[in-house]
């Protein structure tokens, strides 16, 4: 009788979150305008098919456009001001010139609720990236970083000093060498790895052992790190649940299927999710939390 009960509850939980899902008023946390070609216009098309509610745009540096032809803090600052409350922005420079900080807070004071995305050829545990660790806590923003084997933020596995230098500020980690080392064995040469996930990866720890750790679930990165081993995506999503933000990163211009890893990550997670309380917090709740959107 008691198994009976526990499969009946268990599949009542499982009916209840996909049309629970579809309720989410989604927080996408990364994009970009122009990103690869598409306009201001086609992403805000995309993200209507999407069924985004509120979408966070993440400008180049002045002279930097982040490898993918992607928009300044300008651009992201017009949009925003045409859709007041659905879309917001972050604010972005190379760390290491002069210009830095000035730049930085030129945006922030005009709204920017971040730093981001920091995507620079620097250590990742550089005084640069303390600069914008500590303009980021003056203004009680987070900071989000793409970690890239040999190319941005390089020595990702010294990132813990960063988290205990600067306690009061929020970090969102992002990007291949990021979510390839939620496994323990991972080789870090590898940008996409397809094997099982062994558990207790250096990206698992940091999420699990600094309350300022925050991971960011999108582009083609994320959703290799949930498809390439089911199993550990559950438990995953479940034992950071308070930590997880959905992102998109998505180029494609039509919001929905393959082309899109966006919305292939959404579908994902909302099947994955362990229940409908972490999907509300991965979905929305905890980027209103930390960008104080709520």
């Amino acid at each position: 009788m008691v198994h009976s009960r526990r499969t009946f509850l268990a599949a009542a939980v499982g009916a209840a979150l996909p049309s629970m899902a579809q309720e989410i008023a989604v927080v996408d946390i990364h994009q970009h305008t122009p990103y690869t070609g598409r306009s201001a216009d086609q992403l805000l098309e995309h993200q209507k098919v999407m069924g985004i509610a509120k979408t966070i745009l993440l400008p180049a540096g002045r002279a930097y456009s982040l490898a993918a032809g992607i928009g300044g803090n300008e651009a992201a600052l017009a949009l925003v001001k045409r859709y007041p409350g659905q879309y917001y922005f972050f604010a972005n420079e190379l760390p290491d010139i002069s210009e830095t900080r000035d730049t930085l807070e030129k945006y922030l004071k005009q709204g920017a609720i971040g730093i981001g995305e920091q995507k620079f050829h620097v250590d990742c545990d550089s005084n640069h990236i303390d600069l914008v660790a500590l303009i980021a806590r003056d203004y009680g923003v987070p900071v989000l970083l793409h970690f890239e084997y040999n190319a941005y933020n390089l020595h990702f596995t010294r990132f813990h000093k960063v988290l205990e230098r600067h306690p009061k500020t929020n970090f969102i980690g992002h990007a291949q060498t990021w979510w390839a080392n939620i496994d323990a064995a991972h080789d870090q040469t590898v940008l996409y790895p397809r094997t099982r996930v062994k558990r207790g990866g250096y990206t698992t720890r940091l999420l699990q052992d600094y309350p300022n750790m925050y991971a960011d679930l999108s582009a083609g990165s994320g959703l290799n790190a949930m498809r390439r081993d089911e199993e550990h995506a559950q438990w995953f999503l479940d034992a950071v649940q308070d930590k997880l933000l959905y992102g998109s990163d998505c180029s494609d211009r039509v919001g929905k299927g393959d082309p899109c890893s966006g919305w292939q990550q959404l579908e994902l997670v909302r099947r994955l999710a362990p229940n409908p309380v972490a999907l509300r917090k991965i979905l929305a709740g905890n980027a209103l939390r930390i960008m104080r959107l709520g």
